[in-house]
């Protein structure tokens, strides 16, 4: 398991949407962009994070990943609760069963349908804040947007164009609602909501032979065989065929080849994985 959103990168087209607009604001206050942000992932801003990146000494590979989101330090830290107004708005998300609560001076006053983050790449827990909004993003991230303090991705709430996929766990780990609900839910609540995210803590298996069955094992199988190294089962047992495709992607990226999936070769196959399949999805 990683926390990862969407890994922002040069495609064509351009990626485009409110997180790399964040991510442009970020880096014009750093004075590594000089354009007017547009929300459009472009060469400046590719070059403007490898800039950054090498600053870091990161990977000066342009991509904005988990490690350079956390080097941006764009989140804000969440308010006490003892802290906030009597009648705030307050947020409550449950992962394991997809539902928004909204809540007005401690009574519950409406749920919604929501989709949350896989197994490999799941919605962060935590207590949160809203810290920004955008009306109509649009693409995959609907009609608006609410962009949430949590440091390491471009985490928000916003609608969807696949109604389909809410009441799932199928997202980069941001919260999706229906275009219809996150509309109502934007009007309703504003920047600084306190939102708490809350489910099943998932612990962060390191995958190696003869780890139990699970849904981790099962992602890691399926972007291996898109990727081309995995030919067995898609049966969420991790045995020696498995072990065997992540040390030849592991050889092939760079990587200490042992045969056992942690962070970083998690978060470098969800990377080439999405790289590979032109998934932009949030």
């Amino acid at each position: 398991m990683i926390y990862a959103t969407r890994f922002l990168r040069l495609v064509s087209p351009y990626m485009s949407g409110p997180d790399v607009q964040a991510l442009q604001e970020r880096l014009v206050e750093l004075g590594l962009m000089y354009n007017a942000p547009d929300g459009v992932f472009g060469p400046l801003t590719l070059d403007a994070v490898r800039r950054f990146q090498e600053m870091q000494a990161l990977q000066q590979d342009g991509v904005v990943g988990p490690q350079t989101w956390s080097a941006l330090g764009m989140s804000e830290p969440a308010l006490p609760a003892q802290n906030a107004p009597a009648g705030e708005h307050r947020i409550h998300i449950d992962t394991e069963r997809y539902v928004l609560y909204l809540y007005k001076s401690g009574h519950l006053v409406k749920t919604y349908s929501v989709a949350v983050g896989t197994a490999v790449l799941p919605t962060p827990l935590g207590d949160w804040k809203i810290t920004q909004k955008a009306l109509n993003p649009g693409g995959p991230f609907g009609t608006r947007w609410m962009r949430l303090s949590i440091p390491f991705g471009g985490y928000g709430i916003h609608g969807t164009d696949n109604p389909y996929s809410i009441g799932k766990a199928v997202s980069h780990g941001c919260v999706r609602m229906q275009n219809k609900d996150v509309e109502e839910l934007y009007e309703t609540v504003p920047i600084g909501t306190l939102v708490k995210i809350s489910g099943k803590v998932q612990t962060a298996r390191i995958l190696r032979i003869g780890v139990p069955y699970g849904g981790d094992v099962i992602e890691v199988q399926r972007m291996l065989q898109n990727l081309g190294y995995y030919k067995g089962d898609i049966d969420g047992l991790y045995g020696p065929s498995a072990a065997a495709a992540v040390r030849s992607f592991q050889a092939d990226k760079d990587l200490v080849v042992d045969g056992i999936v942690g962070p970083s070769t998690l978060e470098s196959l969800a990377q080439h994985f999405d790289e590979a399949l032109g998934v932009q999805n949030p």
